[in-house]
């Protein structure tokens, strides 16, 4: 399976977004997916679309939800830079209301949850097929927390990875290491 990771200057920003999610974010979350190309996922809290991308470069279908409009912009734009907006259906609405349209799905990815994570996690969870894999992405340790307790209580058997990126800033005498936000990622197959 294709497995090349866009960079993270390639895609189009803005102030009023955060993201996209960094390159090597992207790559982990993409593992924990287990993505193949039957795959529908479901992207709640898109942002910039940096993770809606890599998901429509690999699964058959991917639903984006964001309840920011210039988010929606914005991974729209992005999507259609890359040439892959026809695999993307983009959907302005808050991520439990929004899994409510959403027929099928195999994986769901979690990045905002917009205070409802609790209640996005089960939804989703339940909706799973067996098999499903479930991601949650979190600059939080509370949201982690929740998150690995949410998922054992539906009785899945999570993984918590967290990630501290630094990456070099090049200097006339070396390298200097800028520490990157950590990321915590939480992830569950469906059982």
């Amino acid at each position: 399976m294709y497995f090349e990771i866009t960079a993270d200057d390639e895609f189009i920003k803005t102030e009023k977004v955060p993201g996209p999610t960094k390159e090597e974010i992207r790559a982990l979350v993409i593992s924990k997916m287990r993505l193949n190309d039957e795959d529908v996922v479901v992207d709640i809290g898109c942002g910039t679309g940096g993770l809606s991308v890599e998901f429509a470069k690999r699964a058959k279908r991917v639903y984006s939800v964001d309840q920011n409009p210039e988010a929606i912009k914005t991974t729209r734009a992005n999507l259609e830079k890359f040439g892959i907006a026809n695999k993307v259906e983009l959907i302005e609405e808050e991520g439990l209301q929004a899994l409510d349209s959403i027929n099928d799905f195999t994986k769901l990815m979690i990045g905002g949850s917009g205070g409802n994570l609790d209640n996005i996690i089960e939804e989703g969870y339940i909706r799973l097929p067996v098999g499903g894999q479930i991601v949650i992405t979190s600059i939080v340790l509370e949201t982690a927390t929740d998150s690995v307790h949410m998922l054992k209580d539906l009785g899945a058997e999570p993984e918590v990875v967290n990630l501290c990126v630094s990456k070099g800033t090049l200097l006339d005498r070396g390298v200097m290491m800028k520490a990157l936000n950590p990321i915590t990622i939480v992830s569950a197959k469906k059982i």
